[in-house]
């Protein structure tokens, strides 16, 4: 990963309390996963940003190397890695995902 990159999405990451990476847009989700995440943000009413993989194809490899993680939706709360949609879906029926934005959006 460029020196570059890793900046941009350092910025990205720290700019916004609950990013999304994902396919497509909170809008219009471009896949099963992503649109799973947006369900779970959507009902839990917190204020979130989402990028669009799809549109640039350096974040979309980069994001992966930035998280170590292999698989787009990627979730940031407060600026540290949460996971994909299947921990999403865990944290959310678990009750931990509305208080780790609940924190994330009081800091």
């Amino acid at each position: 990963m460029t020196p570059e990159l890793k900046a941009k999405l350092d910025k990205l990451v720290q700019d916004n309390k609950i990013l999304v990476f994902m396919k497509g847009s909170k809008l219009m989700p471009q896949c099963g996963f992503s649109n799973n995440v947006v369900q779970i943000l959507n009902t839990l009413g917190v204020p979130y940003e989402t990028i669009d993989v799809l549109a640039d194809p350096e974040i979309r490899q980069g994001i992966k190397e930035y998280s170590n993680w292999p698989t787009i939706p990627q979730i940031y709360i407060n600026g540290e890695f949460i996971g994909g949609s299947d921990i999403a879906i865990e944290l959310y029926q678990s009750g931990e995902l509305q208080q780790m934005a609940e924190v994330a959006l009081a800091s």
